[in-house]
């Protein structure tokens, strides 16, 4: 028998066998193996057997004792570290017991306990409790649940496929946004037309001739066309991008009648 280990149960029943109350443990013996145990102190107790004889017994049969293990029994006292056998080796146990042996008072016990036990502990712990067939209130709200949950998962779709919708809008109207400010860039860069610059060059010429009707002794294309080129930062008055044309004619067109103004 190895003693050497308490195991630690992860369920633990009460069954009821003829007025008795059997006890029945399950210990994950391996992290996938599940082992009903049962305590046998009890046993002899319900059997009028005497435990201490009962141990020695089992200590001298080499499969029951090396079968035997310390558990930890949850009883009303507290927690009790008590000897017991797996359910299968049970009848192995009991089958030792003579019932010719015992007071005449517990011998249909002992032959009771023989025939049965090992079944009874055995259904209540191995055999799948069915679940009652449900009413029909039941049913109809199980419907509504799995039709809630249906929809809710239908609306987490949906707000799901909104979002990406929205992102995707987002990021199409940064796209757009970003096109339009190119196209801004870029439409304003296009230089004027020939016939602009030639209009521009005619109103210079104007203008310069009006100046030198004051003061003769400047080169006034010249100190227009610098100007000209300062103000709207140009090299050459055709390069003037088509959204300054117009400010550039009403510059030269506003000098024009200063010095008309003037004169």
């Amino acid at each position: 028998m190895s003693e050497l280990q308490t195991l630690i149960p992860v369920e633990q029943k009460l069954v009821e066998f003829y007025g008795d109350d059997l006890q029945g443990v399950v210990v994950m013996t391996t992290p996938y193996q599940r082992t009903i145990f049962v305590p046998l102190r009890p046993l002899c107790t319900f059997l009028g057997l005497d435990w201490s004889a009962q141990r020695k017994r089992i200590s001298r049969d080499p499969v029951l004792t090396e079968a035997m293990k310390s558990v930890e029994i949850q009883t009303p006292g507290g927690p009790q570290v008590m000897q017991c056998l797996p359910l299968d080796y049970l009848n192995g146990w009991l089958f030792g017991v003579s019932s010719s042996r015992v007071k005449e008072s517990l011998k249909d016990r002992v032959i009771q306990y023989q025939r049965e036990c090992y079944q009874v502990l055995a259904a209540a712990f191995q055999s799948p409790v069915l679940d009652p067939a449900p009413t029909t209130e039941q049913a109809t709200l199980m419907q509504i649940r799995e039709m809630g949950l249906a929809i809710a998962q239908m609306a987490e779709q949906q707000m799901a496929l909104t979002t990406r919708l929205d992102k995707a809008a987002i990021i199409v109207g940064e796209h757009g946004r970003r096109i339009t400010s190119l196209e801004q860039q870029l439409a304003p860069r296009q230089a004027i037309t020939d016939e602009q610059a030639a209009d521009i060059a005619e109103k210079v010429k104007a203008l310069a001739m009006q100046l030198t009707t004051q003061d003769s002794s400047k080169n006034h294309f010249q100190s227009i066309f610098a100007e000209l080129y300062r103000r709207f930062r140009v090299s050459s008055y055709k390069v003037i991008r088509q959204s300054q044309y117009h400010l550039v004619v009403d510059f030269l067109d506003e000098w024009a009648e200063t010095i008309r103004s003037e004169g």
